[in-house]
């Protein structure tokens, strides 16, 4: 049995992604977050980061789901971290910018997944 198609590593994968989720959504709001190792690289490479792996564990994990489903569900995620960031008491900027970069992201992690990948609906007759 493939690895992309075994049971077990797709729940490991959707594990890896909630967690990376709730870390990623977490460091989006958190008023002063601490400091990381890519702070020197900007902004919209860190949303980039974060969204392309958000990406690449829902393609690995989520692989019976519609890539374009998923996509638009993390864009959608993108852009509600916008809107809470404008939120006064964070003291985060919302921008429109960093939603773009998200979305671009994911856009492109989803083409390479739809390349490398089997078609969503179709990797496995079993259920997990």
């Amino acid at each position: 049995m493939s690895l992309l198609v075994d049971p077990r590593f797709r729940r490991l994968a959707r594990i890896a992604f909630w967690l990376a989720c709730l870390f990623a959504v977490v460091m989006a709001l958190l008023p002063k977050p601490p400091e990381l190792p890519t702070d020197r690289l900007g902004d919209k490479v860190q949303h980039m980061i974060a969204f392309a792996t958000l990406t690449g564990l829902a393609g690995l994990g989520f692989a019976r789901e519609y890539r374009w489903r998923i996509a638009e569900r993390l864009s959608f995620l993108g852009a509600m971290i916008e809107v809470a960031q404008s939120i006064p008491a964070l003291h985060r900027d919302c921008q429109f910018a960093d939603w773009v970069a998200d979305t671009v992201v994911i856009l492109g992690v989803t083409l390479v997944l739809a390349c490398i990948l089997p078609a969503g609906r179709k990797v496995s007759n079993t259920r997990d």
